[in-house]
């Protein structure tokens, strides 16, 4: 059992992070156009086809802009809450055909190999969620784009393994 992770974009212009557990891969967030994304996997040695799915934190451009066209292009499914896919339904009409995934901010769930814990957490969006990547044995936090650190953000983030902060 292994838990990797690779930041393949970090800031205003983009937010995209791939994870693997148990060869379970999925992105978190995809704020880069579909053919970036594309590029910056291949860097890894991956393809779209080698993802489960796309997970959201949150509405913004730079962490959720892409991750609609992205999923319709290699028919992935998208993991996100009522009010992340509100807004961005709201924002932007999605393309048809999306397997679209509703999540609770405060229940696991599994995707394959891969134990994925949504928190919530305060940031000026309309359901924002951030994850604790698990492979059973290590535990990888996410934290990006937080207005201000709460108790309920430290106590869900310690004990992990690794952390990838975001911060522009």
């Amino acid at each position: 059992v292994t838990l990797r992770f690779a930041s393949i974009g970090s800031g205003s212009k983009g937010n995209c992070l791939v994870a693997e557990a148990d060869g379970t891969r999925v992105l978190v967030d995809c704020g880069l156009s579909p053919r970036e994304t594309e590029r910056r996997l291949a860097r890894l040695g991956l393809a779209p086809a080698d993802l489960a799915g796309i997970l959201v934190t949150h509405e913004h451009a730079d962490h959720a802009g892409q991750a609609y066209p992205f999923a319709a292009q290699h028919r992935l499914p998208v993991w996100l809450t009522y009010g992340t896919q509100l807004a961005l339904t709201e924002a932007r009409k999605p393309p048809g055909g999306v397997d679209t995934r509703t999540i609770d901010g405060r229940s696991t769930f599994a995707i394959d190999g891969l134990e994925v814990r949504p928190y919530t957490v305060p940031h000026d969006a309309r359901e924002p969620v951030q994850f604790v990547l698990s492979d059973g044995a290590f535990r990888l936090g996410v934290l990006t784009d937080i207005g201000a650190t709460t108790a309920h953000v430290e106590a869900t983030l310690s004990g992990c393994h690794a952390l990838v902060l975001e911060t522009n």
